[in-house]
């Protein structure tokens, strides 16, 4: 028999083998992985308090990461780090804009080959889903409207632009459909509820699957199922130590804020508190139907499905009525939620992990050779296996660069160019130098963040978290100068890193190494300036 019959047979008995494979059995070959984010969960003010069926059903069932971040707590930035695992200063989405090169062309040419659906895709044969908001402006004329599909996706259902539950248009594989106002049919966390369904009823069983479906909830317009708009009605927005305070230390954008805040500031913040929780009770529908239907189908034993969120968010902290963008603990700490193969049930890990960290993570799964990337993160999977003596990281960079008109802003012309999200009472939540990069530490000896903003001031915060887990208490005057310029080193290095480099020993890890001589400012503190290139540079 000819070597080219011999192949023959052997490719028809490899076929005929599959085709008496169960569903089940052909999934176990490699695990599934499927991803849920949400736009804007804080978990520092409850954000996962409504989340019953979700904690059941996956933090009860595996792992909750304790000290999960962003390194921009920006929608546009934090999902361009979920989806490249870079930071910022590696991706080069800076804000929420085309001009910040928010699903701009630059990022169409240069990042989306390299996500980690793309390889998914292309190295690893699996096939791909994605359903929801993907980045801001996505779906824009100037960037290739709703006919744009990144690369990497086998099924793609992407939002034009902005969260919304109603009155929405929808890429369906590069096609546009529109959605209006019909809850049966078109309130979008329930469509994308379906579409997932469907996916997993109609995919091929003989491919390892990931999905990735992202919800509107809980951003605004707050729009709740109307089974859900009555949900809540005693609940109001947590009084912590740092509600309706003033700012003092802070940077001027804090500092601006007017302290006490009016009633109708607290009503409307209170307001917002409450239809937040109620759009995610949807959300909540949405992770059970998902775990029954993999359920049903044998595959949930095979999958590992991860739960987080683009963001944080506040509601009245140092007297900001409701955003996020700020450097603080409610804007940068999410919540992170993983079930699946091998992961011990109704545990905690304190590890500080990062959202770049789930691109090398699911690669990492799929049995991709993560050094073939230009990853920053760091793979979960030995934290999820329980493994023993892991090295770990003990700092992350937070960096954010500040969007500003270069006119006044419409609702307070008073205040002069610069700002922007400002209130009917002047209060501003982001200028053009609301721009800041931070060192966020925690070691056995320090639960630290150093930040420096990009302002005429060179402003620096410094916060001790286990005296002070608020962040009320600026202590950069006052903490010891070695660990200070420790610190503003450290912050260089990392605005600078890119793959390994990003993973270096932090300030207090024994394997850390300072030389004071690099240190050359007349206050012995030197601010690195942020990059103010172009995109039309990158």
């Amino acid at each position: 028999m000819s070597r080219s019959a011999v192949a023959a047979v052997a490719h028809g008995l490899a076929l005929a083998a599959l085709l008496v494979l169960s569903p089940a059995q052909a999934a176990r070959q490699r695990p599934n992985v499927v991803l849920i984010v949400t736009d804007d969960q804080d978990v520092f003010l409850g954000g996962m308090t409504p989340m019953k069926k979700t904690n059941a059903l996956i933090a009860q069932m595996g792992v909750s990461f304790l000290n999960a971040y962003v390194p921009s707590a920006l929608c546009c930035p934090s999902r361009a780090s979920i989806l490249t695992g870079k930071y910022p200063h590696n991706h080069h989405v800076v804000n929420n804009t085309l001009e910040g090169n928010c699903s701009s062309k630059s990022w169409q040419k240069i990042q989306e080959p390299n996500t980690f659906p793309a390889l998914l895709k292309s190295m690893c044969g699996y096939q791909t889903f994605f359903a929801g908001k993907y980045l801001n402006e996505y779906g824009a004329e100037d960037a290739g409207g709703v006919s744009h599909v990144p690369p990497g996706w086998s099924f793609w259902y992407a939002l034009e632009k902005n969260s919304k539950y109603y009155n929405y248009t929808l890429s369906v594989n590069g096609k546009a459909r529109r959605h209006g106002e019909n809850y049966s049919v078109d309130y979008l966390t329930d469509v994308l509820a379906n579409m997932s369904l469907d996916f997993l009823e109609y995919k091929s069983n003989f491919e390892p699957f990931f999905m990735m479906i992202s919800t509107p909830a809980p951003h605004s317009p707050w729009t709740a199922a109307p089974q859900y708009k009555n949900s809540f009605q005693n609940v109001s927005a947590p009084r912590n130590s740092n509600f309706n305070i003033h700012g003092k230390n802070k940077h001027w954008l804090i500092r601006q804020a007017k302290t006490p805040m009016t009633n109708s500031s607290i009503q409307f913040l209170d307001d917002a508190y409450r239809k937040r929780w109620q759009t995610l009770l949807s959300v909540d529908d949405l992770v059970e139907k998902l775990v029954k239907k993999l359920e049903v189908h044998g595959e949930l034993d095979n999958t590992y499905i991860f739960y987080t969120s683009d963001n944080g968010f506040h509601t009245g902290k140092f007297s900001l009525p409701i955003d996020k963008r700020q450097l603080y603990e409610f804007d940068i700490k999410v919540p992170l939620l993983v079930r699946g193969p091998g992961i011990k049930p109704n545990q905690t890990n304190k590890m500080l992990v990062a959202n770049i960290d789930l691109g090398p993570t699911i690669l990492d799964i799929a049995g991709y050779d993560l050094n073939k990337t230009q990853m920053d993160g760091m793979s979960l999977l030995p934290l999820l296996r329980g493994d023993k003596n892991v090295t770990w990281r003990s700092d992350f960079l937070v960096e954010y660069q500040g969007e500003g008109y270069n006119g006044s802003d419409p609702t307070c012309p008073g205040l002069g160019p610069g700002v922007t999200h400002c209130f009917p009472d002047c209060v501003c939540e982001d200028s053009y130098n609301n721009t800041y990069a931070c060192v966020r530490t925690m070691s056995t000896s320090w639960d630290l963040q150093y930040c420096e903003f990009d302002d005429r001031e060179v402003f620096v915060e410094v916060y001790n978290l286990t005296a002070d887990p608020h962040q009320i208490n600026n202590i950069a005057k006052t903490i010891d100068q070695e660990i200070l310029e420790k610190m503003n080193y450290r912050l260089m290095m990392l605005q600078s890193c890119s793959g390994a480099t990003c993973r270096t020993p932090g300030v207090f890890d024994p394997g850390y190494r300072f030389d004071p001589r690099l240190m050359f400012s007349n206050h012995g503190v030197r601010a690195r300036r942020f990059s103010t290139r172009s995109l039309s540079s990158i």
